[in-house]
């Protein structure tokens, strides 16, 4: 076949066997990444079959790297990385440190060069950002304290490679140099990096985001995504071939520059597609690289780089958690989240084998670790709770890692007649605020200790735990309280939590949130008495804003509502909360169709001070008088002894004609 054809067939069977990877992978619930690299194996020149052009694929992949790059850069937050910066930068720094020298010393025993050390160990000390989101997510950790931390966390990673990717040409480069070649090249490239940096910042974020701008208001949609995908490819070019740079900085920067603009939202949703197809290209390149003989061949040594990465690196994080003390939760979600390597380190071997710094099978042996390190990064998740709370038993863990942390005062002995909310984030932070607003007793249940103090500055009384895997309720008087809110998102969490206070106070009224119908029977057959699910409730707002607007009545409107609460709330069945819905509904709809005429009692009225039974309205004029706003109170059950007096407003129904004979009356 010719050359043009294989590489057809390489370029759509990659793209296949990635799609047939990723399937697989979602259904044993693994990260999707893993698939694609195991699809790329399936096509590559080390497996039976049909043999892929891996040169060809590894330079669309360069493609793939650009886009990767852009996209980080698109979505690079200052503002987030500052919020964490106090143990967020010196954490990456240290651990990029202790990481690269842990991995050197690996590659030492392996017996490897020392240049090839070096790649091992950077390659090592750098995560996967992708996985650890995805991980964050899965784990409802991503808004968590330790979420936001490991992010910026990443940030800095990230940044901090694309420095690396600057000087590895320069200090593997071809060619035997002097350590004073050796400085002048680092500086050299630094300069161009300074230069191009300054360039970008001074000239591209008024150039890039203006000529955006332009393209969006005169040209139609198809011009606006080629415009992105000329701006990524071509500043990274403009990088490589005007500044000798890496691909990936040139793409970074333009990212970062074209997310400043208004526009960086729309530039995000076209660049997606492109971005997440040549990934998956990248990610199949990779897997087509991986010989399976040289991981077989080299068990031991894998197994050693695996053990590495998981529990040395977490060990790593851990140490550092110890030494900022970030807090046990915290330190467990950052180590759990960076125990793992991916798509930087691919990039990392990359430049190592283009520099022959990496033979093949010592690449194959850094794909072969990253590859189980994804795969195996979201069970070690499934360890932070039980961990927790063994590290909360012991006085000395929980000394280390709290001590720089401002204690909690306990709250009073005993409480009664209060309201419990477990999580103060927002949807538990509304409900305290709202309690306390009407002086209503409420105790705050938080295991974050930086949100716990939040809730502590705002007037709260506050208990530290997690109340689904400590004995914390026990003390939250729920006995004499008058509701529990159980505001977490976390529906598992939530269950436990429900169990334990139904067992603790068998009459408590408990009030939870759920995000599932799933979640909805579980949380019911926990004990729970009234749910909520926000993204239903959403919904429904939405499409009654729509029905409006589309000019439907408020009835027909509250028959859909209804219809939906009745299915998303199933698991309720024909409850009394139920029934408190329906009715509220309709009578909201009933309310909202009914347009009062209000007409104001005169100073000379004559009925002024008679009683709406010596008035007789409705006999004279046809009206009837249904509310009644005197000052600023209003009444809206009205009787035959309801007096009227001048200045007050009366509510009337009735035909035009009956009105104006009510005003007439009454004015």
């Amino acid at each position: 076949m010719h050359g043009d054809t294989i590489l057809l067939m390489t370029f759509v069977l990659a793209l296949v066997a990635a799609f047939a990877g990723g399937m697989v992978a979602r259904a044993l619930r693994l990260p999707p990444i893993v698939g694609y690299l195991a699809g790329g194996l399936v096509v590559g020149p080390f497996t039976p079959g049909f043999a892929g052009d891996s040169d060809a694929m590894i330079q669309l992949a360069e493609v793939g790297v650009m886009f990767m790059m852009f996209g980080t850069g698109l979505h690079f937050s200052l503002k987030d990385l500052l919020e964490v910066k106090g143990i967020a930068v010196p954490g990456a720094v240290l651990q990029i440190a202790l990481g690269t020298a842990a991995g050197y010393a690996l590659a030492m025993a392996f017996g490897w060069e020392p240049a090839a050390g070096v790649m091992l160990g950077l390659s090592v000390s750098i995560a996967s950002t992708v996985v650890l989101i995805k991980n964050l997510t899965d784990a409802g950790l991503y808004q968590s304290r330790g979420g936001r931390i490991a992010t910026g966390w990443l940030i800095v990673e990230d940044l901090a490679t694309v420095v690396i990717l600057v000087v590895l040409p320069v200090v593997f480069g071809p060619g035997e140099t002097t350590p004073a070649q050796l400085a002048g090249g680092i500086v050299e490239a630094l300069v161009k990096t300074v230069a191009f940096v300054a360039l970008m910042l001074a000239v591209g974020s008024r150039v890039l985001p203006w000529l955006l701008a332009k393209i969006a208001r005169r040209c139609p949609r198809e011009l606006f995504q080629l415009a992105v995908v000329v701006i990524a490819l071509g500043t990274a070019m403009a990088a490589s071939v005007l500044f000798d740079l890496s691909v990936a900085l040139g793409a970074f920067l333009a990212g970062v520059v074209v997310g400043t603009s208004k526009l960086s939202h729309r530039v995000a949703a076209e660049a997606i597609p492109f971005q997440d197809l040549f990934s998956i290209i990248f990610f199949a390149s990779v897997g087509m690289m991986v010989n399976p003989a040289t991981l077989t061949a080299h068990a031991l040594e894998l197994a050693a780089l695996v053990a590495l990465i998981m529990a040395g690196k977490w060990l790593i994080n851990m140490a550092l958690g110890a030494l900022f003390s970030a807090g046990a939760r915290t330190s467990l979600t950052i180590a759990a989240g960076l125990s793992q390597i991916g798509e930087f380190s691919f990039i990392i071997g990359q430049t190592g084998m283009a520099l022959g710094v990496l033979s093949a099978d010592q690449y194959s042996l850094i794909l072969g670790g990253a590859v189980v390190s994804i795969a195996l990064n979201s069970f070690v998740f499934k360890s932070v709770d039980p961990l927790e709370c063994r590290m909360e038993a012991s006085p000395l863990l929980r000394r280390l890692y709290d001590r720089r942390a401002r204690s909690i005062e306990p709250p009073a002995e005993h409480m009664e007649g209060h309201v419990v909310v477990v999580g103060y984030g927002h949807a538990g932070g509304y409900v305290a605020e709202v309690l306390r607003d009407l002086d209503a007793p409420c105790l705050v249940v938080e295991r974050d200790l930086p949100v716990a103090e939040e809730a502590e500055a705002a007037g709260f009384p506050v208990l530290v735990g997690d109340a689904a895997n400590s004995e914390i309720l026990a003390h939250a008087d729920l006995g004499s309280a008058r509701v529990l809110v159980i505001a977490i998102p976390a529906e598992a969490s939530a269950e436990l939590i429900a169990r334990e206070a139904r067992e603790l106070a068998p009459g408590l009224k408990i009030v939870a949130r759920a995000d599932t119908e799933g979640g909805v029977e579980a949380l019911v057959d926990a004990g729970v008495d009234d749910l909520v699910r926000p993204e239903l409730e959403g919904g429904i707002e939405l499409m009654r804003h729509t029905l409006l607007d589309l000019g439907l009545r408020p009835r027909q409107i509250q028959d859909y509502a209804n219809s939906l609460r009745e299915s998303g709330y199933e698991a309720l069945g024909d409850d009394r909360r139920a029934e408190r819905q329906r009715a509220l509904g309709a009578l909201v709809a009933s309310l909202s169709e009914l347009e009062l005429h209000w007409v104001e009692v005169g100073e000379s009225c004559p009925m002024a001070g008679c009683a709406l039974g010596a008035l007789d309205l409705r006999a004279r004029t046809g009206a009837n008088a249904v509310a009644l706003r005197h000052a600023d109170e209003v009444e809206v059950f009205l009787d035959a002894n309801t007096v009227l007096r001048a200045g007050d407003s009366v509510g009337l129904m009735g035909t035009a004609e009956q009105l104006s004979a009510a005003e007439a009356l009454l004015g």
